[in-house]
C-alpha cells in the first residue's frame, strides 16, 4: 500500500471508530490494529490522537466544501450566507464523523479546538480571511447589510452557525421535528441578521423579513407568473429578484475563487501530514 493510500486508510478507520465508540474510547492502539498497521506508522503522520481525529474532521469537511463549491458554480445565489449555511447545516448532519464531534463531551470539544489552533493555525487563519473577504464582496455588491462592521458580521455568522450545530446535541429534546425545518430556521436567522431584502434595493442596510423563497423562483412558479408587467417596468418583486441575481452573478466568481483556494490549502495540509 502506498504511503498516501495507507494514511487515507488510517483516517477512514479512525472515523469509523469515532462514530461507533465516541472520542473517549478510541485509542491509537485500536486504530492501528483495525487498520492493520503498526502503532508507529500511525504516529508517523500524526503526533497525537487529537491531531489524527482532527485530520478525520478536516477530511469530512473538505467533502462538504467541495459540494458547496459545486452548488455555487451552478447557482450564484448559493453565495448568500443564508443559503450557504442552510446547505452546510444539512451536509454537516449528513456526515457521521462531524456529528460525532459535536455530540461528544463539551470538554472534549474545547480541547480539540485548542489542538486545532496549534495543528491547523494557518489553515484556520486562512479560513477566517476567506470568510471575511466573502462578506466584503457581498457588501460591495449590495447583497449584505453595510450598516455594521464586517468583523461583527463574521462573528455573528460563526457564532450563530456553531450554536445551531451544538444545539443538535444540547437541545435535541426541544428541537423541531425535522432537520429541514431546523435548517430553514437557521437560514431565516442568518438572512434577517445579515442580508439585504430582495425588494429593498442594493446597499439599503435593511434585513430581509421574508423567507426569501422568491429568489429561487423558476419560470413555472406562482411568483414567476404573477408580476411580469412589474418585471418589464423595472419594479416589483420579479425585478428586485432579477437585480439580486445579477448582483450575485457578479459577486460569485471572486467568492468561488476564494473557496477554491481554501480547498486547495486543505488538500495541501493533508498532503503535508502524509509526507512528514
Amino acid at each position: 500500500m502506498e504511503r498516501s493510500q495507507r494514511a487515507d486508510h488510517i483516517l477512514d478507520v479512525a472515523g469509523e471508530l469515532l462514530v461507533a465508540w465516541g472520542y473517549g474510547r478510541v485509542t491509537i492502539d485500536e486504530i492501528a490494529r483495525r487498520a492493520k498497521v503498526g502503532k508507529g506508522t500511525v504516529y508517523l503522520h500524526w503526533k497525537t490522537k487529537d491531531a489524527l481525529l482532527l485530520a478525520v474532521m478536516l477530511k469530512a469537511q473538505s467533502h462538504i466544501h467541495q459540494r458547496q463549491l459545486e452548488l455555487m458554480r451552478a447557482d450564484p445565489l448559493e453565495i448568500l450566507p443564508s443559503r450557504m449555511l442552510r446547505r452546510h447545516f444539512l451536509d454537516f448532519q449528513g456526515e457521521p464523523v462531524l456529528r460525532a464531534f459535536y455530540t461528544d463531551d463539551a470538554d472534549i470539544l474545547g480541547r480539540l479546538n485548542d489542538t486545532a489552533k496549534k495543528e491547523f493555525a494557518e489553515l484556520m487563519a486562512q479560513g477566517d480571511r476567506h470568510l471575511r473577504r466573502h462578506l466584503e464582496v457581498l457588501r460591495e455588491h449590495g447583497l449584505v447589510r453595510d450598516d455594521t462592521d464586517v468583523h461583527h458580521q463574521q462573528y455573528a455568522l460563526l457564532a450563530t452557525s456553531n450554536g445551531f450545530f451544538t444545539a443538535e446535541a444540547l437541545l435535541s429534546d426541544r428541537a423541531p421535528d425535522t432537520l429541514e425545518v431546523r435548517a430553514d430556521i437557521l437560514a431565516r436567522t442568518i438572512r434577517s441578521a445579515l442580508e439585504v431584502s430582495a425588494d429593498a434595493g442594493p446597499c439599503s442596510g435593511g434585513p430581509d423579513s421574508g423567507p426569501g423563497s422568491d429568489l429561487g423562483s423558476g419560470p413555472g412558479s406562482d411568483s414567476g407568473s404573477r408580476s411580469r408587467s412589474d418585471s418589464r417596468s423595472g419594479s416589483g418583486p420579479d425585478a428586485a429578484s432579477a437585480r439580486m441575481r445579477v448582483a450575485a452573478a457578479a459577486a460569485a466568481p471572486e467568492i468561488i475563487a476564494c473557496y477554491e483556494h481554501f480547498n486547495e490549502l486543505c488538500a495541501q495540509e493533508m498532503r503535508r501530514q502524509i509526507r512528514d
